[in-house]
């Protein structure tokens, strides 16, 4: 197994997804670029990819789908590691329609994971997804 990088946060992401502003987003790229040389990638948190997501599309205003692709690309690109369920979830198709949406999936994944009994909400569409229990 390869060493694990450096952690990014979500403004290094920003970054290098977006390219704004231009000075931090070359040095972030360089810095990338040199972990990936170096054969040390970096990783990202599912916390990092929600974040992300959440500022490209309502900061940024990039329509869902296109962010949806665009964190596709990059946590499931191989030159990223990301931790956590966000990677799996990016891959499914349809996410920018789907009911429960990314971040909702993002939650309920967590807590599979971590062997809870149940994912409690008040969202009706999170109904769809197995162990979910909807208060009324």
């Amino acid at each position: 197994m390869r060493p694990l990088g450096p952690g990014f946060d979500t403004s290094v992401v920003l970054r290098l997804l977006t390219g704004e502003p231009e000075d931090q987003a070359e040095q972030a790229a360089r810095f990338f670029q040199t972990q990936v040389a170096k054969g040390v990638p970096p990783f990202v948190s599912d916390q990092v990819v929600s974040e992300v997501y959440f500022a490209l599309c309502y900061h940024y205003q990039v329509p869902k789908s296109d962010a949806l692709k665009v964190l596709g690309a990059f946590v499931n690109g191989g030159e990223v590691i990301c931790l956590g369920v966000s990677g799996e979830i990016l891959k499914q198709p349809n996410l920018s329609r789907a009911k429960p949406g990314f971040l909702d999936r993002v939650i309920h994944a967590q807590y599979v994971e971590a062997g809870a009994p149940a994912l409690v909400t008040f969202e009706k569409a999170s109904a769809r997804l197995p162990g979910v229990l909807v208060l009324s």
